[in-house]
């Protein structure tokens, strides 16, 4: 959880440059890939919170695997789900999501093992898979966050 909460904390530090735009790197502003990050950490996190252990149901997805072994989202192969999609956002709902998103992270040992949330790709994911997803997602978008700022 050290690790996600770190990465959180990385993206809070972006939130001044929130209006940059590099349109080489990508389409979206820095604003953009923060709040996604922070939708998808909140969305996963609310997901476990709220299943039905009894309710799990296993399956093999390749993909899932390979992302996790190799902790990399290849860049540009899936569009996000609307749901996890900003519409609009400031620099102050940007801070307001990043709390909520370190509150919820700080309750994550409160999880049973055996809750999951359903990957629109991936199928279900237990906490032990979902936390380090959650970590490999958000440090794609701060690798693309760090790309639009560097150039």
């Amino acid at each position: 959880m050290q690790k996600l909460s770190n990465l959180v904390d990385e993206l809070a530090s972006y939130i001044p440059q929130s209006e940059l735009r590099n349109d080489q790197v990508s389409a979206s502003n820095v604003g953009w890939q923060i709040e996604h990050s922070l939708l998808v950490v909140s969305s996963v996190l609310e997901g476990l919170k709220r299943s039905n252990p009894a309710e799990f149901k296993s399956s093999f997805r390749p993909l899932k695997y390979l992302i996790l072994w190799r902790g990399i989202i290849p860049r540009g192969k899936v569009k996000a789900p609307s749901r996890v999609s900003p519409d609009s956002f400031t620099a102050e709902t940007l801070q307001a999501h990043v709390t909520l998103c370190r509150e919820k992270i700080a309750k994550i040992d409160q999880l049973d093992a055996g809750q999951y949330f359903t990957h629109p790709m991936f199928g279900d994911l237990k906490v032990k898979q979902a936390i380090p997803f959650l970590a490999i997602h958000t440090e794609h978008h701060l690798k693309i966050i760090r790309e639009m700022l560097a150039n």
